[in-house]
């Protein structure tokens, strides 16, 4: 790439070549050394894929002993000064023109080392994105103070004592793989874990097995609430200073000191959400994940990773062990398995039965009447427990959904003909969009007057819960009000999906509530989303405790028979069955109906199925149209190769992107 630059001596306008450098296998010992290199190959913070690719720039004799491979740098590029990383240095570039020069190393900090480059490039290349983007993800923003900060004294004493094994013998092979990790060998493993044994402990007794062979862990679980959880018990078990925590959420200073900590080699352990799977950490030796099913580990940002495929391609180009936990199962995790590339660590059945609540099925009818939605057998669990009582309901608001009460009609506002709710018990009927009051309301399909709300929120359950049971505390969580731990005491506990608290000595029952609404979404994960969180509910449950679950019996088999691995299974088949992920590479391209009519005719890999365009809402043809291609996982890599050549393309012709999601977590 060429690009005019105006040269200040003498306010002549000289040509200078910015020229791509080829990729760098590894990057040099980072300390400074005598002047030998004058080029460095940088990559340059364009965001534009066409220039997807290292530069050459001229190191100035005053910048050489701070131009540092790994280091952030300023350059000049297409008349603008930018963010860049130098990835390595050379003697010199093949271009025979001038080069243009650093304009300033920001710092000497080493944040790019070359395991995280190399997986960068990994990740960007699987996910059709580009490596810009996937830096932004992994490198933090720099804080001048948090570098300046003294660095921690190294303890005297860097033995490591293997904590107690016990919990990892109530798994078939699992004494097997923390021994194997100790002795410093890769074992990989897909963990189907059972209530009981705190999964944070056993994970922390794997990483402290890793420390022991003198290598390091990246520990990932979903949200900042695990993060927190778990950074007690690893401080319990590994001891004081041998981990950080790395998450999105912490403010800046402490974030970037947490990454300078493991970028330096401080610690060797990094425990955190999404943000921490591309964590520089020296010697890598395990990467583990906790409920990689949770749709919280799938980034938001381009190109959209997902942390356990990150984390799976870390560990296969560093040659890292792996250990991937969960009380339930993906259908991702199930394919590793019936492939052989890991080995399943599950408890026998005896003992996984005995683990889990005793569940019973209902669908709330009695004696062939109506089903209720909250039948004897709940009640009865309810009256029967001393302690807490936890009660999932699949949505936090009060009655956001109504309709007729005689012809079952929806109930919309007469001025915009928006859905009609009530978020409070003492707060009117009113339209959801325009905000306007509905009182008096008259149905315009069959006159009728009178309300009824076919889907009840967990405020609304709480009400009634209050009512049938006036000698019990009532709480909820979820929403914007998430309750992370409570007391032991006789309370009654709503809350949403993923935001039950935990109770000290767990729940004496577990009801979940209208599992046919979790399972009423339109999504392809639909089914395994729904067992995942229902699996986690029932895990919070003590030893010996209770559960009823209101829905279809047959549905709900495999929590009767506390069989995930069974239930994941049968949804591979399913996915296998119908050509969708991970039995197969689908992706979507959400963009300008004309631009991906042309797509549509584009000659992909030789297997590809192109569906589409449709649009990306049904019920909102202004939302724009999307293209769907599926291909076979051995054509995947070719598939993202050519999407990252329309996206190239696109670039250069100075065309509005478009948005390309590999293996999207909800489709």
């Amino acid at each position: 790439m060429t690009t005019g630059e105006t040269d200040g001596a003498g306010g002549a306008a000289e040509q200078l070549s910015l020229v791509p450098a080829p990729a760098a296998e590894s990057v040099a010992d980072p300390r400074p050394t005598a002047v030998v290199r004058p080029v460095a190959h940088v990559v340059v913070d364009s965001g534009l894929a066409h220039l997807d690719r290292p530069f050459d720039y001229a190191v100035p004799a005053e910048l050489d002993l701070q131009t540092v491979p790994g280091c952030r740098v300023k350059v000049r590029f297409a008349g603008r000064l930018v963010d860049g990383f130098v990835v390595d240095r050379v003697d010199r570039s093949e271009h025979a023109g001038r080069l243009a020069p650093i304009a300033k190393v920001v710092s000497s900090e080493v944040v790019l080392t070359p395991e995280v480059l190399d997986l960068a490039r990994a990740v960007a290349d699987r996910y059709a994105g580009v490596l810009g983007d996937v830096l932004r993800l992994a490198i933090p923003p720099r804080h001048a103070r948090a570098e300046k900060a003294p660095r921690p004294v190294p303890g005297a004493d860097d033995h490591v004592a293997v904590a107690s094994l016990d919990g990892w013998q109530t798994y078939v092979h699992g004494l097997g793989f923390v021994t194997s990790l100790q002795a410093g060998e890769r074992p990989r493993a897909w963990w189907t874990a059972v209530p009981g044994d705190d999964p944070a402990r056993l994970v922390a007794e794997a990483v402290l097995a890793t420390l022991a062979s003198g290598r390091g862990s990246v520990v990932c679980v979903p949200d900042v609430r695990d993060v927190a959880r778990w950074d007690a018990v690893f401080g319990e078990v590994l001891g004081a200073g041998r981990h950080v925590v790395l998450t999105a959420a912490q403010p800046a200073e402490r974030r970037y000191r947490s990454f300078l900590a493991a970028a330096r080699g401080d610690v060797r352990v990094v425990l955190g959400t999404r943000a921490a799977a591309l964590a520089p950490v020296a010697d890598l030796g395990l990467v583990a994940m906790w409920d990689d099913g949770d749709d919280l580990f799938a980034e938001p940002r381009a190109p959209y990773p997902h942390a356990r495929e990150v984390l799976l391609l870390r560990a296969a180009r560093q040659g890292t062990a792996v250990l991937v936990g969960g009380y339930a199962r993906t259908a991702e995790g199930q394919s590793l398995v019936e492939s052989g590339w890991c080995t399943e660590l599950a408890a026998e059945q005896r003992v996984r039965r005995r683990a889990w609540p005793q569940l019973e099925v209902t669908d709330g009818s009695v004696d062939g009447a109506a089903p209720v939605r909250l039948p004897q057998q709940a009640f009865r669990a309810i009256r029967a427990s001393e302690g807490s009582v936890l009660i999932q309901v699949p949505r936090r608001g009060y009655r956001d959904v109504l309709v007729c009460q005689t012809c079952r009609e929806p109930a919309r506002c007469a001025e915009c003909q928006g859905p009609l709710g009530q978020p409070s018990a003492s707060a009117p009927v009113a339209c959801r969009w325009c905000g306007r009051e509905a009182s008096p309301w008259q149905c315009p399909h069959c006159r009728g007057t009178t309300l009824r709300s076919p889907v009840v929120g967990a405020l609304r359950t709480a009400e009634e819960f209050a009512r049938a049971f006036p000698d019990r505390e009532v709480v909820t969580s979820g929403g914007t009000t998430v309750l992370d731990d409570l007391p032991a005491g006789r309370r009654i506990v709503l809350s949403t999906p993923g935001a039950e608290p935990h109770v000290e000595g767990g729940y004496d029952a577990v009801i979940l509530l209208d599992t046919w609404l979790m399972l009423g979404r339109e999504d392809v994960r639909v089914d395994e989303e729904s067992h995942r969180r229902w699996f986690n509910a029932l895990a919070l449950a003590r030893p010996g405790g209770r559960a009823v679950a209101i829905g279809d019996p047959q549905t709900l088999q495999a929590l009767v028979r506390a069989d995930p691995a069974g239930f994941a299974a049968r949804e591979l088949a399913s996915r296998t069955e119908t050509h969708l992920p991970p039995a197969a590479r689908l992706v979507t391209v959400d963009g300008p109906d004309d631009v991906l009519a042309e797509l549509a005719l584009r000659a992909w890999t030789p297997h590809t199925e192109v569906l589409g365009p449709v649009p990306v809402d049904q019920r909102s043809p202004d939302a724009g149209q999307r293209l769907i291609l599926r291909a076979p996982r051995r054509e995947g890599a070719a598939l993202a190769g050519d999407l990252a050549s329309v996206a190239a393309e696109r670039s250069a012709a100075k065309l509005p992107g478009l948005r390309v999601q590999v293996d999207p977590p909800t489709f």
